[in-house]
């Protein structure tokens, strides 16, 4: 389990890797928006792992995939907060009156940073400490916020996504969103039973 845990932490570095050789090398014509657009969808590739595992480990009964759970989780974080940062500095040079002005002002921008502020207390009580902390049904009740975060990351990407007509990428990542929380719907018993 130690070796899948330095690969799947090595192997998440990859994208963040990939980006910068790509400007360092001169490949990106726009490197500021590659940069944002790029941080982005690997939040959302992240979160969708991160979904995945539960129902993965049911269907393989391999339950050591929930040891890397958390991990995909804090990547998830990671790289919203640096698609977070590419906006607060690319696009407000670290005005906060301008940012907050902005997340009022455009819908897609408003969701988007909806989905990272619930993201933060997620990756705080992260550890096990923090579990301890807030007893478990505390933590999971809070962590279950992930359900919201990740639907509410897909409409970031569509609205975004719609005013360029390019919809594809966010039909699949609603299909694979639905699919994830109607599994976890699907196993849940009804009430009175």
């Amino acid at each position: 389990m130690r070796l899948a845990k330095i690969g799947v932490f090595v192997a998440s570095l990859l994208p963040l890797v990939w980006f910068v050789w790509r400007i360092a090398s001169g490949q990106v014509v726009e490197p500021l928006e590659y940069l944002t657009r790029g941080t982005g969808d690997w939040v959302l590739y992240f979160l969708v792992l991160t979904l995945s595992v539960t129902p993965l480990r049911r269907l393989s009964g391999w339950n050591g995939l929930i040891k890397l759970r958390r991990m995909l989780g804090l990547y998830a974080f990671f790289y919203a907060s640096l698609h977070f940062l590419c906006f607060f500095w690319f696009d407000h040079g670290f005005d906060l009156a301008e940012m907050f002005k902005d997340v009022l002002k455009r819908p897609f921008i408003t969701v988007g940073f909806a989905a990272f502020v619930l993201l933060l207390p997620l990756a705080a009580t992260s550890t096990n400490g923090m579990v301890r902390r807030l007893g478990g049904k505390r933590w999971q009740w809070l962590h279950r916020t992930v359900y919201l975060i990740l639907p509410l990351g897909v409409l970031h990407y569509w609205w975004m996504k719609a005013a360029k007509h390019n919809l594809s990428q966010p039909a699949l990542f609603l299909a694979i969103t639905v699919l994830l929380l109607g599994v976890r719907l699907l196993r849940r018993p009804l009430p009175g039973r």
